[in-house]
Formats: C-alpha cells, structure tokens, sequence
C-alpha cells in the first residue's frame, strides 16, 4: 500500500503543478493582452510577443498534463493489499488461483472454479476471467483516462449486445374542453436502438524471472499494463469509430445544418469558413451553446482537443473578460464559458469542413456498453523469453440521444 510519504509528496508535486498552472496562466493573459494592443496600434502582432505567447502556451499545456498525471496517480486506489483482499471465501479462492496462472501457468484451479461456477465458454481457447477487484481497477482508471467514457453514460451487460427501445417523437397531446370530444391522438413509432459489443484486446509481456518474483504485484500489474492500451484505443472509437468490429464514434454519425435538424443525425453549426471567424470570433460558439436544448445544456460538456483549445483560449467577451478559465481547484476541468471543457486529443484540428468541437450533454447523448468480464490467456510459447497476457474485454459504444450533441463545423 502506499505510505503516508509517498501519499503527502504526490500532494505537494500536485499542488505545486497547479501553483504552475496558475502562473502560466497569468502570464499567458499579459501576454496576448500585450499582443492584442499591439495588433490596436500597428494592425499587426509583435514577432517577438508572438512567439512568447506560444512558448506560454505550450507550458501552460505542459503544466495541464503534469496536474492530470499527478492527480490520476493520486487517485488510484492500492491494489493487492488487506483492504482490497476480497471477504467472499469463493473470490478469495478465485484470487489465489488467478495468480497461481498468472505466475506459473497453473490454470487447474481456475478450471475447478469454473466448474464450481457453471461457467462456460472459457478454458484454453478463451481464456480465464480476471478476479473482481482486477476488473473494477482497469475500468476505473479507464473512466479516469478515457475521456468520453468518463462524460458518457455507461452500462454493463451479460451479453453480446445492448438493445433499447426510443422514440424520435413523443405521443400527441392537447388541451380539450370539460365536455369536449376526445379524438384519439396518434402514438409514438417505437424502434430499436443496437449496442453491439466489440472485443478489444491487449497483449502486456513479461518475463518469467519477473512473474517468480512475489513482491511484484500481479494485479496492479495487468491493470497498468491494459490501461492505456485500452483507454488509446476506446478514445480514438468512441470519437471516429466506423462501428466495424469497434464502437461507432459520434463523429462518425451523418451531420445535417442545425436548422434542418432531424433524428438519426448530429446537428452542426457553421462558423463561415475554414477557421474562427476574424471578427468576434467567440459568437459562433454562443451559437453552438444555444443550439442545443435548455434541458440538455445544464450538464453540457464542450469536448475538443489541445490544438483546439489554444486556439479558444485567447477569446475574450465584450468585457474584455477571457471565455476559457482555469481549473478551480485540483481534480476539476477548465471552463469555457461556464461549461466544462473535456481534452480528446481525437477530435480533429481545426480545418476546412471539420468537426472540431462538440457541446452536449454526453451523458444523456452517447452510451458506452461493457460486457462484464476481462479475460487473460497465458503465451509462454510465442515471445520466448517473454510470457504474453492476451487480455481481452468487450466493449461497445453510440450516439443514443441525437439531441443532446451538437458540433461545431468549420465550413461556409
């Protein structure tokens, strides 16, 4: 478990990153201040202030980073130690053998849990379930690291695929008199809604010499080893995914202008051209923030990637107050304009016709599915001297709500 030392020096690291943050921040504001004074003056940036701005930017970015590492680390609970030690007698015996394979390749007496269990469909060929606290650690840090799953709603399931029942327009309604005839109003079309899940694998190696080790810890070990393998390609799926063996990403969902909006696609509203418009460029962002619904913006989310949101940074109101803030505190995102701002570094750059900012409540407008269980299947055969986990999870993911998300597009 991790000492009280090391736990009051990742606090002091985190602090003084945000102390850092806070700084470049300060001094990112005088600094395009300065360069829009200039441009005031002589209708053009100072080279020199130019590139200052960007050096600010790029710590500012840097010093980002720093703070969501140190507080993903100090979030992450300890593994393998007494208070993670499962109670049920059964999950404690499934515990002991799991590490017994893990270690050695011993898989007789995960096979006899199976039995116990009537478990089917593992074994050799597919493998052998991780114990529960495995799994509840590699999907937690993938909440953490993932950053659509962590604003998506999230369902576990039993089997292949999730199904769910919506409809587009609600049942007709209206007012009548106390004696008044009561024609029959239409019904709402119901129709079905598919959430397959996709297996999405990992392939950690180690050596055996490591494994006979027993100070290494088994189960934190898979749980990083999958982390970011998992998290890298859940990010790039749930933005961009074609829905082939992989989730469909909402990016990947036909758009159609926002004022033509109609179910079964994004609506997008357009800044009139292939970057932010030069004049008042902060307007067609309130224009994307009123597209969506009152009732979704109260848990919007402004989603972009870093590129995007340098660029939205230097945005002031018509007070001369800047859009994008700071985090408050450690642990909470930067605002922009009051909303949340999320990093997804696979959302696209800003270019002609590109999507490079959403706003939604993702909640309520994108869902990922997990089919419960992570397997592990031992390779002491093909990377010798190096033993493989083949570690797979199934894991699904759409657009359930098309008015909850709007993009912004960079086109005419």
């Amino acid at each position: 478990m991790m000492s009280i030392v090391e736990t009051k020096s990742i606090s002091d690291d985190v602090s003084s990153a945000f102390e850092e943050f806070a700084r470049a921040f300060e001094a990112f504001k005088e600094t395009n201040d300065a360069r829009l004074g200039q441009i005031e003056t002589r209708l053009t940036g100072d080279v020199v202030t130019e590139e200052k701005l960007a050096r600010i930017d790029t710590a500012l970015d840097e010093a980002k980073r720093r703070i969501d590492r140190l507080s993903l680390e100090r979030s992450r609970p300890p593994l393998g130690g007494e208070a993670d030690a499962p109670r049920d007698p059964f999950l404690a015996e499934h515990k002991q053998a799991f590490h017994a394979y893990m270690r050695s390749g011993e898989s007789a007496g995960l096979k006899l849990l199976e039995e116990k269990a009537l478990s089917a469909g593992s074994g050799p060929d597919g493998g052998y379930l991780v114990p529960d606290t495995v799994e509840r650690e590699v999907l937690r840090r993938l909440a953490a690291v993932s950053p659509i799953r962590a604003i998506a709603s999230v369902k576990v399931i039993s089997g292949g695929q999730y199904k769910r029942a919506f409809s587009a327009t609600g049942p007709a309604s209206g007012w009548v008199g106390e004696t008044a005839p009561r024609p029959q109003t239409s019904g709402p079309t119901l129709s079905e809604m598919s959430f397959p899940a996709m297996e999405l694998y990992a392939m950690p190696a180690a050596t055996q010499t490591l494994l006979d080790d027993a100070v290494v810890d088994i189960d934190r070990w898979i749980a990083e080893e999958v982390e970011a393998a998992f998290a890298e390609q859940e990010g790039a799926a749930f933005v961009n995914g074609d829905g082939v063996n992989k989730p469909k990403g909402f990016l990947a969902v036909d758009t159609v202008e926002d004022e033509i909006w109609e179910w079964g696609r994004l609506g997008t509203v357009h800044t009139g051209g292939a970057g932010f418009p030069a004049a008042n460029p902060s307007d067609v962002l309130v224009e994307l923030v009123y597209a969506l619904k009152a009732g979704y913006r109260q848990n919007a989310s402004f989603v972009m990637n870093r590129k995007t949101q340098s660029a939205i940074r230097r945005f002031k109101d018509d007070n001369g107050q800047y859009l994008w803030a700071p985090p408050a505190s450690l642990g909470q995102a930067a605002t922009l304009m009051g909303f949340p701002v999320v990093e997804a570094e696979d959302m696209p750059d800003i270019a002609a016709n590109a999507c490079a900012v959403a706003f939604g409540d993702f909640r309520r407008g994108y869902l990922v599915v997990d089919r419960a269980g992570v397997r592990v299947l031992r390779d002491p055969y093909s990377a010798k001297p190096y033993v493989l986990f083949y570690t797979t999870k199934r894991v699904g993911g759409g657009v359930q709500d098309y008015a909850a998300i709007k993009l912004l597009k960079f086109a005419a």
